[in-house]
């Protein structure tokens, strides 16, 4: 399966991180509270100021979301223990019986596990965090990833957890694979990115839970959610195929020597298309995440280039990364600096705050202020 490949690589690119000291895998950008930098609320999309030519003007930009904090579906949602899924291990499929969800902890790369674990109501049940998971109301939980995103055995045998879901972004594998033979039930969710991931990893979660009913309730709402906003910034994003934004995700880790490209099926592509735009990855033919050449970047010749915030941090900034790959500098997006950077657990996350991550993406995008 193509994503399983993806989220294999995508642990490892994860893993050159942990060695950098500036630029390995980091949390977002934080405000005072240790939670998320936000916007706080604004007008609707439908009433922002426009760019004349969202191709060519405006400059760099920084996306925020209105708001960081999660909203609960339900409150105390029911359960049905013990409950049996299948775990979709790296390894194969295996069959898992859940019986106790009393201390759980919820891992992967991009914090969607635990920011859906929270969106069902199951928030009171999470004994730790990973580095990705940063909403308010988890900043005193305690850190099981030791540094980027490996995870520590001794600080998750110290929690004594019931119940550890993850999805294979997150490791070393063998470490996980140690505390479910120390008597942890480990159970893997298997979602490909992409717009339908947050209703399915609520289904999937809740199953883990044994909550069908909570999850069927949160992945309607999150479909509503996400139908609802794609269609707003399609109201404000030009329709014509020549005037739409040419956009490319970059994923850099500087200190490490990291920049990956993400094509088609890696989730930027569906992205990009919910933000009225053109996947150029996808239109040379890139598919997955692929080590960035120059002769791609410049046939791929993007308008915007989408990073993440700590990433284009690790590099310099926006001029730290022109000069250390000029090949950037020579296409449209290099010349006009028309970069767009998004915290690493919200931009890619694939859950509860989508929508939101949408809208902060569009505004960026598309608008004058």
């Amino acid at each position: 399966m193509l994503f399983r490949a993806a989220r294999l690589r995508l642990a490892a690119i994860a893993a050159v991180g942990i060695v950098a000291v500036v630029a390995g895998c980091t949390a977002p950008p934080t405000g005072a509270s240790g939670a998320p930098e936000v916007a706080g609320p604004r007008p609707p999309l439908a009433e922002i100021a426009l760019l004349d030519n969202p191709r060519t003007d405006g400059a760099e930009a920084t996306a925020l979301i209105a708001d960081a904090a999660i909203t609960p579906v339900a409150e105390d949602p029911a359960q049905t223990l013990p409950v049996t899924v299948t775990s979709r291990d790296l390894d194969g499929d295996r069959e898992v019986t859940v019986e106790a969800t009393d201390r759980v902890l919820a891992l992967d790369i991009a914090g969607s596990i635990a920011a859906t674990t929270w969106a069902l109501g199951f928030g009171d049940r999470l004994v730790g965090r990973d580095v990705s998971t940063t909403f308010p109301g988890t900043d005193e939980l305690p850190l099981v990833t030791s540094s980027g995103h490996a995870v520590s055995s001794e600080a998750i045998l110290a929690l004594r957890p019931d119940l550890i879901i993850t999805d294979g972004t997150v490791g070393p594998t063998d470490v996980l694979v140690q505390l479910r033979e120390a008597g942890i039930t480990v159970v893997y969710v298997d979602v490909e990115p992409g717009l339908d991931a947050p209703a399915q990893l609520a289904r999937d979660v809740a199953a883990v839970f044994g909550a069908a009913e909570a999850g069927e309730l949160l992945a309607t709402e999150l479909d509503a959610e996400l139908a609802a906003t794609v269609a707003e910034v399609a109201a404000i994003a030009p329709s014509a195929p020549d005037e739409r934004v040419r956009i490319l995700f970059l994923y850099l880790r500087g200190a490490s020597g990291v920049y990956y490209l993400f094509g088609e099926e890696s989730g930027a592509d569906e992205l990009i298309e919910a933000l009225g735009g053109v996947d150029v990855a996808g239109e040379i033919g890139w598919t997955g995440l692929r080590p960035m050449t120059d002769e791609a970047l410049i046939a791929a010749n993007p308008d915007l280039i989408l990073v993440m915030s700590s990433g284009l941090e690790s590099v310099g900034g926006v001029d730290g990364l022109l000069a250390e790959k000029p090949a950037i500098a020579l296409t449209e997006a290099g010349q006009n600096r028309r970069f767009v950077d998004m915290a690493d657990g919200e931009v890619l996350s694939f859950g509860p705050r989508t929508p939101l991550a949408i809208d902060a993406l569009a505004r960026a995008i598309y608008g004058a202020d």
